[in-house]
């Protein structure tokens, strides 16, 4: 393949973090190309309301969002293109990349933007009600339940620290662990059980989210006793965890046990040279909208200085 056909900065993937690589990287000429992926645009498009993203002081949804992020990427040149990355070969200073088991594209430089898939219950009104109550961010969206009562599923750090962050919101939240402990960290576990507004239902799990429009309840059962109970709520929140999205790189670039690339510290770069990890699929700490787009940016201009050192102007 001649040089000519080689592109200088490959994106995959579409949320902030990926569009926002797109915008940089245009800015300084690189030409990139992205592929969106199944879910053009990411979690954000499975969000109703964004209030705590700077720039939009009455708020906005979050497909709106994410059109608007795309259409700032395409204005400086970004080449937007659907489609599935299914298979990468990182084993040489050109990357190879291939799109929906057939194209072949071949790069100087690749933005891993894929994100990450929060867990679910796997209730089909669990799925009715995503967005209307039905929610996997407390920190994105408890706000809008203040004063309310609220559930959340989950019995890890994330679960509990979500839990303690609603409680300062809410007037009462239930946290529905499956077991009759947590496997959250002792300290966190005693911020959970120190906090009056949260009441913990051990042994426990969701049959049913309650509600035609909205969430009005949920039908929970004690799975040592048999009882079931309905508890009335307005928000339903599931804190079952993430999966990165990065199965198809774990031959190639270095990850945790959970399969979030590891990055090195302050920087975007990854095990191999050229190849870049951007958004959630690098981040399990803060999964903001607001902290995507930020390393969005440091993966185009760590491309950027990465094309300069080999020469690729």
């Amino acid at each position: 393949m001649s040089s000519d056909n080689i592109i200088k900065c490959l994106i995959i993937g579409s949320g902030p973090a990926g569009y926002t690589a797109g915008i940089y990287a245009a800015r300084a000429d690189l030409k990139p190309i992205m592929y969106t992926g199944m879910q053009p645009g990411g979690q954000l498009t499975i969000t109703t309301e964004v209030e705590n993203y700077p720039g939009y002081p009455k708020g906005t949804q979050g497909p709106e969002m994410m059109e608007d992020f795309k259409a700032q990427a395409e204005r400086f040149g970004t080449d937007i293109r659907f489609g599935y990355v299914n298979k990468v070969d990182f084993s040489g200073p050109i990357h190879k990349v291939w799109v929906d088991e057939t194209t072949e594209l071949h790069a100087h430089t690749v933005i891993i933007a894929t994100g990450a898939s929060a867990k679910w219950l796997g209730l089909p009104s669990e799925q009715r009600l995503n967005g209307f109550g039905v929610s996997a961010c407390a920190v994105c969206d408890g706000f809008f339940f203040k004063g309310q009562d609220v559930a959340i599923v989950g019995a890890g750090d994330t679960a509990a620290e979500e839990a303690t962050y609603l409680a300062k919101l809410c007037k009462k939240v239930y946290m529905i662990v499956r077991r009759g402990e947590m496997r959250a960290s002792k300290a966190m576990q005693n911020r959970v059980l120190n906090t009056p507004n949260i009441e913990v239902l051990w042994d426990s799990e969701t049959e049913e989210i309650l509600g035609e429009k909205g969430v009005s309840g949920a039908r929970i059962k004690n799975l040592k006793t048999g009882e079931v109970k309905n508890i009335n709520v307005t928000g339903f929140f599931v804190a079952i965890g993430h999966t990165p999205n990065t199965a198809i790189f774990k031959d190639w670039i270095d990850m945790d046990e959970q399969g979030y690339i590891k990055a090195v510290p302050g920087t975007s770069k990854t095990n191999v040279k050229g190849v870049f990890a951007v958004g959630d699929a690098a981040d399990k700490v803060y999964r903001q909208a607001v902290t995507a787009a930020g390393t969005g940016c440091m993966g185009a201009l760590d491309a950027e200085r990465y094309l300069a050192e080999i020469g690729i102007h």
